[in-house]
């Protein structure tokens, strides 16, 4: 594709940054070998996943690949004989899942081009060095001065972004660095507001951003020259590093952990701080602070890679403030980025897990301040400080900045305007992704919570008092019920209505058999007339041991049963003869 080429109509701009994981569902086993289906998933939504099958050489092929790291990484060992086996073919996707999961959580492994196109190879399947070759080639056409040296394979992390060494021609010594970079998820600026914006950036002038030499750009992509600097970036003097060296060899498993001086910390965090300020101010979006964004210059740090919010690319650290719904604003990412840098100065190593719960001892207690500010659980959880507040603080207070250069970075009113509503629909689509982020989660813990063994307990304990609350619910109803169709059957129109003041005697309860007894043990009798025809219209009354207005205390009814089966005895003749009435 020509430099000048505009991108492919319905071009899909991924979000590298988004993390990956992988599930190994099955395994089938063929003649010679066994294969393992995995179920790959971008981010969050189960929509958004796909099929690949792998074999243990891929797997084999990966991990050899990866050794450049470093790390010890968990593969299951090779076996010659005896590998069909299913008790091996299980233990053996066990062990393959486990490396998955090492792989797909360790931040730099993660955002490898090896490890997305081993799980993700319909979208990471070009060689993106060769198209960079190509688009460089076609630039050289038009400007004949440039010639290139080397390709500087895999410096960076980007998977879409590619460096090479360069020299002019008429001065063969002096070296440059070229970087492409092609667009990215955020890329809202017009094609002309962002070819302009871009050739801008020469024009930048301030002791703490390193200059760019030349800059050009297309519908597609961006092409930067800088100087190249034999000492490196701040992550390569923390790490001890060789700025020409891979990305993966440099920074995934350091020789010698150490942290920088405290002066150092103090000076090198005062000057970030003072150029963060400074774009804030012209309102150019950044958020791509990070140690390998910083140039060393002598005792100065300088900026990198302004171009990269331009270009619409993700942040190196988007995955962790994509978590925390209150770093919403380009500001506060550059002060959540800040802690991490300053982290990573700190103790030479970048933290475990954000938000950070504990920081380990530290040169000052002023640096384990800053860090609860921007790093600690309650700092994600309710926000930020601004760039001004952090450059109060007494670490960075006192610190004295020497320097003649006047900052210069003149952009129009229409460029302001144009880079004000892509910084609103940059932060507009974060706000919407940690919106997702946070609704899954709160399923996911849910789901969590009533699938535990202690909230299944809980359940079946409530559901059985349920159950036994019905069952005695039902129970009396029925009873009532009952004992309301029998009343009403036994009583007849001329049957006059029992008061409670006077008392009816006892000589059919004691024909109908209808003693009781209460919860005290006495007995407890059923009085009535000896006229038939008034008979059930008097069976709510009580008697202990006499005749009683009404039951006595503490005395419970039995189910009530039909008149004949309470007293063999009683005459049928007036019981129907009272039913008929």
């Amino acid at each position: 594709m020509a430099f000048m080429e505009k991108p492919p109509a319905g071009k899909v701009l991924l979000d590298d940054t988004v993390p990956l994981t992988a599930a190994i569902e099955a395994s089938q086993s063929l003649q010679s070998h066994t294969e393992y289906i995995i179920r790959v998933q971008r981010g969050i939504s189960v929509e958004n996943s796909w099929q690949i099958v792998r074999r243990y050489s891929d797997f084999d092929l990966l991990n050899n690949s990866l050794q450049i790291a470093g790390l010890s990484l968990p593969l299951p060992p090779k076996k010659l004989i005896g590998n069909m086996d299913r008790e091996f073919i299980a233990e053996r996707q066990k062990g393959l899942q486990n490396y998955l999961n090492v792989i797909t959580t360790n931040h730099v492994l993660s955002n490898c081009e090896l490890v997305k196109k081993f799980l993700d190879p319909n979208n990471y399947s070009a060689n993106y060095t060769e198209i960079a070759l190509q688009q460089v080639s076609m630039f050289f056409r038009s400007e004949p001065k440039w010639e290139v040296v080397e390709p500087l394979k895999d410096i960076g992390w980007r998977i879409r972004k590619k460096y090479f060494l360069m020299k002019i021609k008429n001065q063969p010594k002096e070296r440059l660095v070229l970087s492409w970079a092609d667009l990215g998820p955020d890329k809202y600026l017009s094609d002309k507001d962002f070819q302009c914006l871009i050739k801008l950036l020469p024009s930048c002038l301030h002791p703490y951003i390193y200059r760019v030499t030349f800059a050009t750009a297309n519908e597609s992509s961006a092409l930067l020259i800088r100087m190249f600097n034999e000492k490196g970036t701040l992550k390569d003097l923390i790490y001890k590093a060789k700025p020409k060296d891979p990305f993966l060899k440099k920074y995934c498993n350091p020789k010698k952990i150490q942290g920088l001086e405290l002066q150092q910390i103090k000076t090198y965090g005062r000057q970030i701080l003072e150029v963060l300020k400074f774009l804030h101010d012209k309102g150019f979006p950044y958020g791509h602070l990070h140690a390998s964004n910083v140039m060393l210059d002598g005792d100065t740090c300088r900026l990198l890679d302004l171009e990269n919010s331009l270009l619409g690319l993700p942040s190196f650290y988007r995955s962790y403030f994509s978590q925390f719904r209150k770093i919403n604003t380009l500001e506060s990412v550059d002060v959540h980025c800040f802690g991490h840098l300053l982290y990573e100065m700190t103790y030479g190593r970048p933290p475990d897990s954000v938000p950070v719960d504990s920081f380990p001892p530290a040169p000052s207690m002023a640096v384990v301040a800053v860090l609860e500010s921007t790093l600690s659980c309650e700092a994600c959880k309710n926000g930020m400080p601004t760039v001004s507040r952090l450059l109060q603080m007494p670490l960075f207070s006192d610190v004295l900045l020497t320097t003649s250069e006047k900052p210069q970075f003149k952009i129009p009113t229409k460029l302001k305007e144009a880079l004000r509503i892509a910084k609103e629909c940059i932060e507009k689509r974060l706000i919407e992704e940690q919106k997702q982020i946070h609704q899954h989660r709160r399923l996911t813990r849910a789901q969590s919570h009533h699938g535990s063994e202690e909230e299944r307990k809980k359940r079946k304990i409530l559901a059985r008092k349920k159950s036994k609350r019905s069952a005695v619910e039902n129970s009396e109803e029925y009873s009532a019920k009952y004992s309301n169709s029998n009343n009403s059957a036994g009583s007849g129109a001329s049957s006059p209505l029992t008061s409670p003041s006077s008392p009816t005697p006892p000589s059919t309860a004691a024909a109908l058999g209808l003693g009781k007894r209460c919860k005290e043990g006495k007995d407890v009798h059923i009085t009535s007339t000896a006229s038939a025809s008034a008979t059930s219209s008097s069976l709510a009354s009580c008697e202990h041991r006499g005749a009683y207005t009404a039951p006595a205390p503490g005395c419970e009814w039995r189910e009530p049963r039909g008149l004949t089966q309470l007293h063999p005895e009683f005459p049928k003749g007036n019981f129907e003869e009272s039913r008929n009435l």
